[in-house]
């Protein structure tokens, strides 16, 4: 296939019954080739992106639409090398990006959007880039693709496309939803397997108003999917649901991500303290493993004013404020990433999962290396199967070992010039002095480096290497690269052949009170920088300031 910019058309009409009619005279739209079409009102900032190979026959459904019915133009985009397959993902490319570029709020469901391979893809996504610019020529869009993919708001759509495990799981998940008048689902994975991704998608779903005729009679699972979300809707009627999220930070991006989709709001975004006010049907708890129970944490007045609201003793925790609030629950959750003792512990997940259903989810999402990066950071941070560990090597992700930092800070600036969202973390190795003097929290060769100056939404607020993110800060979210100090306070012993820590060291007041038991500490610890290290897509890198920890890394990272 060799395509040019003359194998595409991109036509604009205006979309009434009239002109509708001179479309159907156009010899391009009526030899039953796929096309992709974009519904648009710039005054109301609405629009609705399909595809068909019956477009006139779609244009009359959608007029008698009455929400479709305000959009007030159409762009037609076709070429004689469309197949149905290049149409569907260049439509699903579409909706993402317009959602993500903010100009306009899409009246499409969510239903269809599903991740597929097909001949010649990645060459189609280049034929993507070309209807982009075009679109960016006409100022229908405004942002360019490395910028969106960058954003919060692509990162987290609802429109994102799901893989096959995703979609198993939003099946199974409708499926229990619509039998079952009250019940608990676990939805278990490890980082970068899009739980939060999931949680947003099937929001959207489940509150979204789906149109049969949005769905081509051709594409039998759109249609599955729309028939369970009604049985759901026959069981339960309209369901109020919310997003509970633990961590202040994603909370706040997720807030945002919300208030620009289309049908959901900020306010079903929510902290575990905030179910008090309402009764739900469903509450979705994203990062499950960071709720709280009354041990080491900030606020003991407001946790005990809850427990007493709802009539718990001092044991009371967030997982029963959420399970006494709603019908339905789904925790999304992995124990390998509860960093804190005021994390509920995991015998407690374990006894609740006993009697409820547990949904499985396999595929790495996020990291380029997929599955064996992460079982390779989990045996070499946990010694286990280290007689067959052996040295990483991947084409496809960039991980390396530095000795010294300012050469890893100067890379780590280079990738953020070419890819952005670059971003600095460490472990709890130093106190924060910074946050109330002018003095660095580290000097680590030389290099003066500072903790997060912003507390929430800090990935996004600078693009400094020497300013570190810390668990708090980075937890649920993704980056391009990666860099991860090693602090102090973890070791290396070269007689046990063992990762240790080192508690005098270790700077997270809340990360320590009460713990009495080293081992525990160390499972804290290790969980932290196993979660640091699963945060970038294409990279990263890595220093210690442990010369032991260094020396046993050597000889099995790219140095």
């Amino acid at each position: 296939m060799e395509f040019n910019q003359n194998n595409l058309l991109i036509n604009q009409y205006l979309f009434d019954k009239g002109h509708v009619q001179e479309i159907e005279q156009n010899q391009e739209y009526t030899d039953n080739y796929p096309v992709v079409y974009i519904l648009y009102n710039l005054k109301n900032k609405l629009a609705y992106v399909g595809e068909s190979t019956n477009v006139t026959g779609r244009m009359g459904n959608h007029l008698a639409n009455p929400d479709k019915k305000l959009l007030k133009y159409v762009f037609i985009i076709s070429s004689p090398y469309f197949n149905k397959s290049a149409a569907l993902d260049i439509e699903s490319s579409l909706i993402k990006y317009m959602t993500a570029d903010n100009s306009f709020s899409l009246l499409n469901g969510n239903a269809g959007i599903a991740e597929h391979n097909y001949y010649q893809k990645s060459l189609y996504f280049e034929i993507f880039q070309t209807i982009w610019d075009n679109l960016k020529l006409e100022k229908v869009v405004v942002k360019d693709i490395l910028d969106i993919d960058n954003s919060d708001l692509f990162k987290y759509s609802p429109y994102k496309s799901l893989s096959h495990d995703q979609n198993k799981a939003i099946f199974k998940y409708l499926n229990i939803l619509s039998t079952q008048e009250e019940g608990c689902v676990f939805i278990e994975g490890c980082a970068g397997t899009g739980k939060t991704i999931l949680a947003v998608y099937l929001i959207k779903l489940l509150t979204s108003t789906l149109d049969i005729d949005d769905i081509e009679e051709s594409n039998t699972e759109m249609y599955e999917k729309l028939k369970k979300v009604a049985e759901v809707k026959k069981l339960h009627g309209d369901l109020k649901i919310a997003l509970v999220v633990p961590m202040v930070s994603l909370r706040k991006t997720l807030k945002n991500v919300f208030r620009s989709v289309h049908g959901l709001s900020a306010n079903m975004v929510i902290g575990p303290s905030e179910v008090l006010k309402n009764d739900y049907d469903l509450l979705i708890v994203d990062e499950a493993h960071r709720l709280k129970r009354r041990e080491g944490i900030t606020n003991y007045k407001s946790f005990d004013d809850a427990n007493k609201k709802l009539d718990l003793g001092n044991e009371g925790t967030e997982l029963d404020w959420i399970r006494i609030r709603s019908k339905h629950q789904i925790f999304f959750y992995d124990d390998a990433q509860s960093i804190r003792p005021s994390d509920i512990p995991k015998e407690v997940y374990l006894e609740l999962k006993s009697g409820s259903s547990t949904i499985k989810l396999t595929s790495q999402m996020r990291v380029n290396a997929g599955g064996d990066y992460i079982k390779f950071i989990h045996h070499l941070l946990t010694k286990k199967y280290s007689e067959s560990l052996k040295s990483f090597e991947n084409i496809n992700y960039d991980l390396k070992l530095y000795t010294n930092l300012s050469d890893m800070v100067k890379d780590l600036e280079s990738k953020e010039n070419l890819y952005g969202l670059t971003r600095m973390m460490a472990g709890y190795s130093w106190k924060w002095v910074s946050r109330t003097t002018n003095t660095p929290d580290a000097i680590i060769d030389g290099e003066e480096m500072t903790w997060n100056k912003e507390p929430h939404d800090w990935i996004n607020s600078t693009t400094e290497m020497t300013e570190m993110g810390c668990i708090h800060t980075t937890q649920g979210y993704d980056l391009n690269y990666g860099g991860v100090i090693f602090g102090h306070e973890i070791t290396y012993n070269e007689e046990t052949c063992k990762i240790e820590v080192i508690k005098e060291n270790y700077f997270d007041s809340k990360g320590k009170v009460g713990v009495h038991d080293i081992n525990r500490l160390h499972d804290y610890i290790i969980n932290i920088y196993k979660t640091l290290m699963y945060r970038g897509i294409k990279g990263t890198y890595v220093y210690c300031c442990d010369k032991k920890l260094e020396s046993y890394f050597k000889s099995y990272i790219p140095s």
